[in-house]
Order: structure tokens, then C-alpha cells, then sequence
């Protein structure tokens, strides 16, 4: 559905539209693909919501979509505020079905009353940044000057910067690089980068083969492993896919003629330090686009519980890790409400109390990873130049 997207318009089109990252899990494709199947679906609806906003619908009976997860779609215009209803129709996707955008901490309405009744009271329900980074985001206490990239750590990782207009420049796109609606005003300029999937993915195959191993035993035996034996780019689209990952790393060991992890602290370190690497390139870009000199990674999420993956970030990235809170999605999700119903004053009066309420663990960058940036960065361009990646 992406390059049947990018047939119909132009890829610079697109990007000029939404400024999103290009992702085959994007809603604009998903759409797409009812469109091009004729899903009765699409006829009989009135009413396109996001999963978070029909959890609201059926708290307060709202129809509305919330702007953070409006602007992921790849159906959102940024610049224009809007949905890209020009994009939409030259897709023949139905724009009819399109609701309303409210920003985070809009207030919906109180709870239907038989939730009410269930519930205890006609409580105010509230839209938080109903994206999860956007929350997260919200509760990553970053310095006004803008010198802090955040690193949103889980099955997915979320690395960018805060900025308070979107980037929708030719670098930016070609870098793939993806603008999403924030809190107050922000935009999130970021790459989305495969996470901890691989690890969770990794731990998996070992307890299916009778070797069932917690996260803190994994990342002892990899903190014991050699360094630097091998890598892989974490989002080559094999790791996508549930399935035998210590196989599919071998697969791609042989393909790229490195040694292949002989054991599982091995081959969780490889993946761990590869995660780390192309944190490091990703950093670069976003310094490039955005003429900015970083000089701190702020990680939130589950991945801060990780010492090991920030310690390798702080080294792979040669800046700083500050690690938590681990629970930034929730954290963001309060504040947000707090804001709306004026227990809190603003954005940065937040940030101040969840960094008094939740000090960060610091991780100093160690040793010279000169040589492992430079075997990652020529193994992603000898794949580049074979044509694995678009």
C-alpha cells in the first residue's frame, strides 16, 4: 500500500502533506487498502476514531479525534492544522468519515451516566496526549534550551527533539524523518527505531527451547559477553516479524560475513549494542536537520530500567544518558489532565515536578566507540548499496 501511495501522488507530496515518517503500518495505508478493496466498512461507517478516541466516545459519548494521534496518521496535515483532505481525496479515501481534531487536555464532557452510575460520580473526562510518546514526551523533563534529544525506550524506540514548528525540509525527508503534534504547541521531530522487540523477541525463543531466562539474567550474561563481535541493523524488516530471532540473526551474521553470537549473553549484547548504534546515527541526522548540537539523550520509558542499553547509548552517542522515569506515558497522561483542571499551570511547571519527583540515574559515556560507529555506519551502507533498504 506504501508504494501503491507513492504511485498515485509523489513521496514528495506526501511528506509535504504530513511530514510523517514512511511506515507500511501507517493508517494512511491501512485506509488505503479498504479503499482499494471496496470494505463495505468504509460505507457504512459515519464516524472514522482512533482507538483512544472511542475509548472516549464510550466514556462520554465525544466524536472527536485527538490531535497528538491525529498528526500520526499520515492523514494530518501539519502545517495547515488540518486533515490533508487534497492527499485523502486523490487516494480516494473518504473524508466524510473524518472527525473533529481537539488538542490534549481538552475537556469532553462528563461520563455517560450509566459509567457514571458504575463509577461513583459524573467525573470530567479529559483527552491527554493520547499518543504514547506524546505522553511520554509530556513527562521528560528536557532543558528549555533545547539541548536534549528524548529517547522513548519500549518495544519501540521513540529518538528526537522538541521543537515548536514542524521540519518538512528535503533533508528531513530524505532522512525519513517523522513530525508529530506534542503538547502546548510542540512537535516531536523523530525516527522511529526498532526497541526492545528483539530482546523480548530473543527471551521468547529461549523459553520455547526449555531456557526460560528473566530480563535482568539476560542483561547480566550480556553484560558479561564479549563486545563488539558482531551487529545488525535493528530495523532491516526481518526483525519486524515475530519468529526465531536467534536464527534470523544468524541468517544475517552470515549475510553481512560476521561471526555468528555462539551463545545467548552474546546474542543479546549484539542486539543491545546494535540499538545503541543506530541511536547514534539517528542522533546525527536530527542534528543535521535541525542544526542543533545535542549534548544529552534524556530516556524514558521501560528501556530506562535497562543500565545496560543507556550505558551503551551514552558510549555509542559519546553525549550523556539520563535514564527515567519508566513510567513517562502514564506520568504524561496525568499531568496533561492536571493542567486542564488546573493543578498544574503549564507544560514546564510539570516537567519541574516529575523531575523533583523522579531524579534521573546518569550514565557518562566510557571508552572510544570510534571504531564500532565506523563497522556500523559501512555495514549499513554496504545494505544500503545492495538494495535491502528503500
Amino acid at each position: 500500500m506504501l508504494v501503491r501511495a507513492i504511485q498515485r501522488t509523489s513521496r514528495e507530496d506526501i511528506y509535504a502533506a504530513t511530514g510523517i515518517q514512511f511506515m507500511q503500518i501507517n493508517t494512511l495505508y491501512q485506509l488505503l487498502a479498504m479503499a482499494d478493496s471496496h470494505d463495505p466498512d468504509l460505507d457504512r461507517a459515519e464516524r472514522l476514531l482512533l482507538i483512544p478516541d472511542l475509548i472516549h466516545h464510550f466514556l462520554s459519548g465525544s466524536d472527536v479525534c485527538e490531535y497528538t494521534n491525529a498528526t500520526t496518521t499520515q492523514c494530518y496535515d501539519v502545517a495547515r492544522a488540518t486533515w490533508a483532505v487534497e492527499l485523502l481525496d486523490r487516494l480516494q479515501i473518504p473524508t466524510r468519515l473524518l472527525p473533529p481534531v481537539v488538542q490534549p487536555g481538552t475537556v469532553l464532557g462528563s461520563l455517560r451516566a450509566e459509567v457514571a452510575a458504575e463509577a461513583g460520580g459524573a467525573l470530567r473526562v479529559v483527552a491527554p496526549a493520547t499518543h504514547d510518546t506524546a505522553s511520554a514526551v509530556a513527562a521528560t523533563p528536557l532543558p528549555a534550551n533545547g539541548s536534549a534529544a528524548f529517547l522513548s525506550s519500549g518495544t519501540w524506540s521513540l529518538l528526537g527533539l522538541e521543537l515548536d514548528r514542524p521540519t518538512l525540509s528535503v533533508a528531513a525527508r530524505e532522512g525519513n524523518l517523522t513530525n508529530e503534534g506534542g503538547v502546548a504547541g510542540t512537535f516531536r521531530l523523530l525516527k522511529n527505531v526498532m526497541g526492545l522487540w528483539l530482546v523480548q523477541e530473543a527471551r521468547r525463543a529461549f523459553a520455547s527451547s526449555g531456557s526460560p531466562l528473566s530480563y535482568e539474567q539476560l542483561s547480566a550474561l550480556a553484560e558479561a559477553a564479549p563486545q563488539a563481535s558482531a551487529f545488525v541493523d535493528p530495523d532491516d524488516e526481518r526483525f519486524l516479524r515475530p519468529g526465531d530471532l536467534p536464527s534470523v540473526v544468524a541468517e544475517y551474521c552470515a549475510e553481512t560475513s560476521q561471526e555468528t553470537p555462539p551463545d545467548r549473553g552474546s546474542l543479546v549484547r549484539v542486539l543491545l549494542e546494535s540499538l545503541a548504534l543506530k541511536y547514534s546515527v539517528v542522533l546525527r541526522q536530527l542534528e543535521a536537520v535541525s542544526g542543533r548540537t545535542i549534548d544529552t539523550i534524556h530516556v524514558v520509558g521501560g528501556g530506562s530500567n535497562n543500565a545496560l542499553l543507556c550505558q551503551l547509548t551514552a558510549n555509542a552517542c559519546r553525549i550523556p544518558v539520563l535514564g527515567g522515569p519508566s513510567e513517562a506515558t502514564a506520568i504524561g497522561n496525568l499531568i496533561v489532565q492536571a493542567i486542564a483542571v488546573g493543578e498544574l499551570s503549564s507544560l514546564a511547571e510539570a516537567r519541574a515536578l516529575v523531575a523533583a519527583s523522579f531524579p534521573p540515574r546518569r550514565y557518562e559515556p566510557i571508552g572510544d566507540w570510534s571504531e564500532q560507529r565506523q563497522r556500523f555506519d559501512e555495514l549499513l551502507r554496504i545494505r544500503t548499496r545492495q538494495g535491502v533498504f528503500q
